[in-house]
């Protein structure tokens, strides 16, 4: 079975541009997916229509068989998504706040699970103090927790480790690991292309909406040895720039 089946995926905005155009692909249940792309590719735009926060113009997406527009429910509840932005409620503490995540989502205090989040992610003794007066790396690292704290089936990744520490990096590829080994699926956007290699199975390369390549990282490279000056198979950043056109 797949955790995720997107089938052309289009969204175009009136009197603007297309973000998506034509999108498929299938992520296998437990796989680890990289989605690359410059700003502006259309990532985000593709994570926030899984969300369910943007309305999809046509095409269809699936989430554990369910699809996005028939059970938005079931799909809200096995997704957990980080985004990039920051966003806290001033009044609540960092386990107040996952407590208050739980109820979101119909379920119960789970104190021993969100003690085991904040251990693993190093905010246990962060756990009374408000979001707001955290690090940026706590801060993000607190983003995490709440949204793996209902314990979803698919957690999308978006730009996870950007602005923090290579400590801090670190721990989150082995924390993302340790997801990995249970079972659970992983989206991960990222513009660290190391961070691809590092922790993707497949990664797709999209370009103005577009679906530019679909590979393990060694097929894409391989694929690409055209690309090579010196006879050795180019890196994932010669071809991401080689596929983009040299886009940021």
């Amino acid at each position: 079975m797949n955790a995720v089946e997107i089938k052309n995926l289009t969204k175009k905005y009136k009197d603007g541009p297309t973000a998506l155009e034509g999108v498929g692909f299938s992520i296998p249940v437990g796989e680890t997916f990289g989605l690359l792309g410059p700003n502006g590719a259309g990532k985000t735009t593709l994570i926030n229509i899984l969300a369910g926060v943007t309305q999809k113009t046509s095409g269809d997406a699936k989430v554990h068989g369910k699809d996005i527009d028939d059970d938005p429910v079931f799909v809200k509840k096995s997704l957990g998504v980080v985004p990039q932005e920051m966003g806290f409620n001033p009044f609540f503490t960092v386990q107040q706040a996952l407590e208050l995540q739980l109820g979101y989502y119909g379920k119960r205090k789970d104190p021993e699970y969100i003690d085991y989040l904040l251990k693993k992610l190093t905010l246990f003794d962060k756990k009374n103090v408000k979001p707001r007066k955290l690090s940026g790396g706590m801060q993000r690292r607190f983003m995490i927790a709440r949204a793996l704290v209902h314990q979803p089936k698919v957690v999308v990744l978006d730009e996870p480790t950007a602005g923090v520490d290579v400590e801090l990096r670190r721990q989150l590829y082995s924390f993302i690991g340790e997801l990995k080994a249970q079972g659970i699926t992983i989206i991960l956007t990222t513009h660290y292309l190391e961070e691809a290699e590092l922790l993707a199975d497949r990664v797709a390369i999209i370009n103005h909406g577009k679906i530019v390549a679909l590979e393990t990282v060694q097929e894409i490279r391989d694929r690409h040895k055209h690309l090579s000056k010196n006879g050795e198979t180019p890196s994932l950043e010669d071809v991401f720039v080689h596929l983009t056109k040299g886009q940021v």
